[in-house]
């Protein structure tokens, strides 16, 4: 008879660049095999919920397309020819090479580069310390949520906000600016049980008819970059029918007779003319949270993707302090819990090391950076060489046209440390295989609930996998940088850094499984007053002084009450459209490309397009299409969509640019522009021109 598996059911949080962080439930089958991923429902946030992506782990860590050894490039840049040699080879060979840029330009043509493949601390930002120590280039990053956390902070102080697992208990939940089905489905799981236990309304507000929209009671398709203007309509409906709490806004607001004196021109008509909304769906929106004291303002990342997105969030956030939702369970508003962590990742980063004369370079122009822009290399040295973690800026990365030349230098060294091979190791002239997160330990928290965790290492890794912290190990013996986070463990930085943050040692941690820390009713709601000194509520926002980050990007231009401010890349006669590049739900920024069922589910590049545009052009659905503009152009198929409005364009998710006709993917459209107030990168803030492939 076959002797069944063993299987043992091991504790872990995902990894990956999400707010929510999920709490899993791992079938760990032996030292080295994975079964089914559940999510927990010991932790109250995931509540035993999981996306089906991560639910399929085992898909990804048990691929066979693995990387398993060190290579080395053998062909011309980009030919996918590689040689297998030694992790002893490796490291040598980048070693010498980042010498050698240092002794011809100076250490800061040397910039180690990396984002979120993994949200662990000491994964992600360990390479941090290599550059600290070296006195390489900094890392400024830029490319996914400074846009939106500062429009948050400018008003409550801070970024934190209700406990977000209160949407079960609210009346209604406005999800606005983020697409849960397809990227938080924990947000669904806590609004659905309001719905079904309290008769909660669910509204949606976002600039097409997606997957979260279709689950709504009440659905507001926004015009892209107009969040601002439908906000100053809805509020200026609350003040002018009674439904703003003034005794609230007395207490813990800074100007309200100013906003409402503002608002006065901001009517129903002027904001339908600028976002597209009629009048009577504003007014009824409007008429919806003025009745409804329990109503959850649930903010999410979209707001970070616009060259106005900071300017929309704060006027979106005004809204449940005009109402005073904020007093009530159920109520107010959140965005994201960063403020809670209080982690001091000084070990892990090496901050003693700091050398604040070192240029500090954008993530999000990197492209800009490797073809020499005087400006984006801060009027420094050319960069000679990179290692590059948890990204794939090949795929990801704005303006891809400037990207990809700038990746084919022959005079640029570019060490790439991966699971697969993505299109940015097939330029590299190094690759090394990454270790998976249940293949090593890692500290979690979670930026859209209130856990923080330890991920301990779950199964031994494949082949010879390495995780990023033994590669800055070996890279740093090598280069003679020394500090004490290079001669740790990654358990041993865990635990330092949960003693140097107050959080007790790495032991009690994993004994609590999930650490809860939410603040109680009174913080979470600012009963007791905002972050700000004043502990008021900012309608006024001092945009040239942000809470954090460096002013840039023209800040003195803002509206410092809410408004439409109109700074968004419009569409025009010779491009008729807007774009957003919008999150899918079955791929992750580039992640899961490569799994089967992401990639069935997904399908080729395609294309949203109003019917109506379409037969303007004589477009069918299904038919090839190429957009454009002066970044460039891309191939991919129109998919007829009556729920987007007339003249904006949706192209869901990030497919390999190999994918497209022509090998151009959607960040060829994308823009690097630095966004006020302190950058970022606008994503779907585009304007494009389209035509058929065959024309």
């Amino acid at each position: 008879m076959n002797q069944q598996p063993r299987i043992e059911i091991r504790h872990s949080t995902c990894p990956h660049d999400c707010p929510s962080a999920c709490a899993l439930d791992v079938e760990v089958l032996d030292r080295t095999t994975i079964g089914r991923v559940r999510g927990s429902k010991q932790q109250t946030y995931t509540a035993g919920v999981v996306c089906a992506k991560v639910a399929r782990y085992a898909e990804r860590i048990h691929h066979p397309e693995r990387l398993m050894h060190p290579l080395r490039r053998t062909g011309p840049k980009g030919s996918g020819q590689f040689a297998r040699i030694t992790w002893d080879e490796a490291l040598d060979e980048i070693a010498a090479r980042f010498m050698e840029a240092e002794r011809e330009f100076g250490a800061e043509s040397v910039w180690p580069y990396y984002y979120a493949g993994t949200m662990g601390l000491v994964m992600r930002l360990g390479i941090n310390r290599l550059t600290h120590v070296k006195k390489y280039s900094r890392f400024y990053s830029t490319i996914c949520a400074n846009v939106a956390r500062v429009g948050f902070a400018i008003g409550t102080g801070k970024i934190a906000g209700v406990d977000p697992r209160e949407m079960a208990v609210s009346d209604l939940i406005v999800i606005w600016g983020t697409n849960p089905v397809n990227t938080q489905v924990n947000v669904m799981t806590h609004a659905s049980r309001a719905r079904k236990e309290r008769g909660a309304k669910i509204a949606a507000v976002d600039i097409y008819d997606n997957e979260t929209m279709k689950q709504a009671d009440i659905k507001i398709i926004l015009r892209p970059g107009t969040d601002g203007a439908f906000a100053c309509g809805v509020m200026h409906v609350l003040f002018r029918d009674g439904y703003a709490d003034r005794a609230y806004m007395d207490r813990y607001t800074d100007c309200p007779a100013e906003l409402e004196a503002h608002l006065k021109t901001r009517t129903p008509e002027w904001a339908s003319s600028i976002c597209g909304v009629p009048v009577a769906e504003i007014e009824a929106f409007a008429r919806a949270i003025g009745e409804t004291k329990r109503t959850f303002f649930r903010l999410g990342y979209g707001f970070t993707r616009s060259r106005n997105g900071a300017a929309q969030m704060h006027a979106a956030s005004c809204i449940p302090a005009v109402t005073g939702a904020w007093q009530y369970e159920g109520g107010g508003a959140f965005f994201n819990n960063a403020a809670l962590w209080r982690f001091n990742e000084s070990i892990i980063e090496g901050h003693d090391a700091i050398d604040h004369t070192t240029r500090i370079l954008d993530q999000s122009q990197i492209g800009r950076v490797l073809t020499g822009d005087s400006a984006a290399l801060c009027g420094g040295p050319p960069v000679k060489a990179m290692l590059i973690q948890n990204t794939n800026p090949m795929t990801v990365a704005p303006e891809q046209t400037l990207v990809r030349e700038g990746f084919a230098r022959e005079d640029l060294f570019v060490a790439v440390h991966e699971q697969f091979m993505t299109e940015t190791a097939q330029m590299a002239d190094i690759v090394l295989p990454a270790t998976m997160f249940m293949e090593h330990d890692d500290l979690y928290y979670g930026g859209g609930h209130q856990y923080i965790s330890v991920g301990p290492k779950l199964i031994d890794p494949p082949s010879e996998c390495r995780s990023n912290h033994d590669v800055l190990q070996g890279v740093a013996r090598r280069l003679g940088a020394v500090h004490p986070g290079f001669e740790m463990t990654p358990r041993e930085l865990i635990d330092a850094t949960l003693k140097k943050s107050g959080h007790g040692d790495i032991a009690g941690l994993e004994a609590d499984i999930w650490r809860d820390l939410q603040p109680d009713f009174r913080t979470s709601h600012y009963l007791d007053g905002f972050a700000h000194k004043d502990g008021k509520f900012h309608f006024r926002a001092d945009w040239a002084r942000p809470p954090f980050g460096r002013a840039m990007g023209n800040p003195e231009r803002m509206p410092s009450l809410p408004d439409h401010w109109a700074v968004t890349e419009d569409s025009d006669a010779d491009h008729p459209f807007r774009l957003a590049t919008s999150p899918s739900r079955s791929f992750l920024n580039t992640t899961f490309n490569e799994t089967p069922s992401s990639q069935a589910r997904e399908g080729a590049p395609s294309v949203m397009i109003h019917p109506l545009d379409a037969a303007a052009l004589g477009i069918a659905d299904g038919e090839a299409v190429v957009l454009g503009n002066r970044r460039g152009e891309t191939t991919l198929a129109a998919r007829l969509f009556d729920g987007v409005r007339r003249g904006v364009l949706i192209a869901e998710s990030i497919h390999p640019n190999r994918a497209h006709q022509g090998g151009r993917g959607i960040n060829t459209l994308t823009g690097a522009d630095t966004v006020a107030p302190i950058g970022g990168a606008a994503f779907h803030d585009n304007k494009v021109w389209l035509r058929k492939a065959s024309a």
